[in-house]
């Protein structure tokens, strides 16, 4: 699916982690194909609430979570400026759909890192 809003098809995902050689971009990559997914979700399923939405979020982190391994395996991990740079993003596409309302906390809710 093509994404349609132009708040996030102009938004530069995961750029700090991008913009740092610890975390390797090919890792980068499949995050930001997650946060991708994430969006295109929310414009083929529309959530009308916060409970709808999180249940989108919580899937994506599930897949951020799975992600952990590949970081691990490439010499990187999920730390500190990832976990907040990735938090930050979840909210931004909660806020690009009209959700600012959204708690970032629930919004990756079932994290591991």
């Amino acid at each position: 699916m093509t994404i349609t809003n132009p708040k996030v098809t102009d938004h530069a995902f995961l750029r700090t982690l991008y913009a740092d050689g610890y975390y390797p971009d090919h890792v980068v990559d499949q995050g930001r194909a997650v946060l991708m997914r994430l969006c295109a979700r929310i414009e083929a399923e529309r959530p009308a609430d916060l409970p709808g939405l999180y249940t989108l979020t919580h899937a994506a982190t599930e897949e951020f979570n799975a992600l952990e391994a590949a970081f691990e395996a490439a010499g990187s991990e999920i730390e500190t400026v990832a976990r907040e740079e990735i938090a930050e993003d979840f909210w931004f596409v909660a806020s690009a759909y009209g959700f600012e309302e959204a708690d970032v906390e629930e919004l990756i809710a079932p994290r591991e890192w």
